[in-house]
């Protein structure tokens, strides 16, 4: 009888499982962890540059949101079952709770989401962005901390987005799905910034 590799069976845990896991105090306090297909992932400590470039993300989407949205930095999104990331900044439909209660905010919530890469970069190309794309998440905005560089992705299809545009320090963008929010990349890059 020929001998038959027989591989281990891989158990992916769902969004219950992984927030049951958190609720019994299996991960720890300040573990930075998010579920990816199932699988539980080690997020990358933060570096000064992410961290310079979340914060000015928070204050330009904190002003060019009052009142109109709801800036959510560094919580999860739930996709689907098997997928909760912690993208670095999500801007969210308000709701009158603010998210306090009930579900996650889930795709059907989210105007944007922002990955800030630096060692992550392929890693929120390759995995998150399809992710969030089949997940029907209508705009993705990937910073490199490296370049100094901002790329949005619009119109999500199944395995990406059919559009694609690049920017910098000097732009200003506005949210596909809420033309009336307009971001000042200055202030996300850490220049100076005129008044509008």
């Amino acid at each position: 009888m020929d001998d038959v590799a027989v591989l281990p069976a891989h158990h992916r845990l769902d969004v219950d499982d992984y927030h049951r896991m958190g609720e019994a105090g299996i991960f720890g306090a300040n573990k930075r962890i998010e579920l990816i297909d199932g699988d539980i992932i080690d997020m990358a400590p933060i570096g000064q540059g992410h961290a310079s470039i979340v914060s000015g993300l928070v204050e330009a989407f904190v002003l060019a949101c009052a009142g109109r949205a709801v800036v959510w930095p560094q919580n999860p999104i739930r996709l689907d079952r098997w997928n909760e990331p912690q993208p670095d900044v999500a801007v969210l439909r308000q709701r009158p709770d603010r998210y306090r209660t009930g579900e996650r905010p889930g795709p059907a919530n989210v105007l944007l989401v922002v990955e800030v890469a630096d060692s992550s970069l392929k890693y929120d190309q390759r995995i998150k962005l399809p992710l969030y794309a089949g997940a029907g998440i209508a705009e993705v905005w990937i910073i490199d901390v490296k370049q100094s560089t901002l790329d949005a992705y619009r119109n999500p299809a199944r395995h990406g987005y059919a559009e694609t545009t690049t920017h910098q320090s000097g732009d200003t963008l506005a949210l596909a799905l809420a033309p009336d929010i307009v971001v000042q990349l200055d202030l996300v890059f850490g220049q100076r910034v005129t008044a509008l």
